[in-house]
């Protein structure tokens, strides 16, 4: 643990996410307290302690179409917004998963599609980090082609999931007038200023 923390307390007991409190050191030596979500069941296993980056979940970035002209979205009502907010399918992975398993089983769920999987170094699905300054969550990012017919059927009761195979007109309309996560914003404008294959960035290695 970094000399700059102090003291690490629990402070809740759920299973998808828990609240941590930190007694931390400013870089001036004054003592503070700081707050932090995380995915982490236990003090040990947050990324502040074991300084190790293992991701909780994969997000998907999928072309579709024989001119690979389409990209897989989910249009998800999410209970902090209180609305709808587009993003790639993603989810968390489980024990004994690698990431591209992991991608592939959650793709399949969220969208009824059928990934295949592209191989990419490192460099692209390393896991990262979502939102740091609130939670340690780190997320991989798995690449592939989607095929077959959008279908809902394999969704959590707790999900409201639309699927959107949007072409690069409607990716401009959403960027221009909905909500979007950022880090598939990001991906967006790339999608929309890739000619050809818009997954030959991670093939050409």
């Amino acid at each position: 643990m970094d000399h700059r923390i102090v003291r690490i307390e629990k402070e809740t007991d759920y299973r998808f996410l828990n609240f941590y409190k930190m007694d931390v050191r400013h870089r001036n030596g004054k003592p503070s307290q700081y707050y932090v979500a995380s995915r982490a069941k236990s003090v040990d296993e947050l990324k502040a302690v074991n300084h190790k980056n293992k991701p909780d979940g994969v997000i998907i970035y999928a072309v579709y179409g024989d001119n690979k002209d389409r990209v897989v979205l989910v249009r998800q009502y999410r209970y902090p917004l209180g609305d709808y907010i587009y993003e790639f399918p993603a989810g968390l992975v489980e024990v004994g998963e690698n990431l591209m398993e992991a991608g592939i089983r959650e793709f399949h769920e969220e969208t009824g599609l059928y990934l295949e999987a592209v191989p990419a170094d490192d460099m692209f699905t390393l896991p990262r980090f979502t939102t740091i300054g609130m939670t340690d969550e780190s997320c991989a990012t798995v690449y592939g082609y989607a095929s077959g017919i959008p279908d809902s059927s394999f969704q959590e009761e707790s999900e409201d999931i639309q699927i959107v195979l949007a072409d690069r007109t409607e990716v401009r309309r959403i960027l221009k007038e909905e909500n979007v996560a950022i880090m598939c914003a990001y991906m967006l404008m790339h999608f929309l200023n890739t000619e050809g294959d818009p997954l030959g960035f991670v093939k050409n290695r």
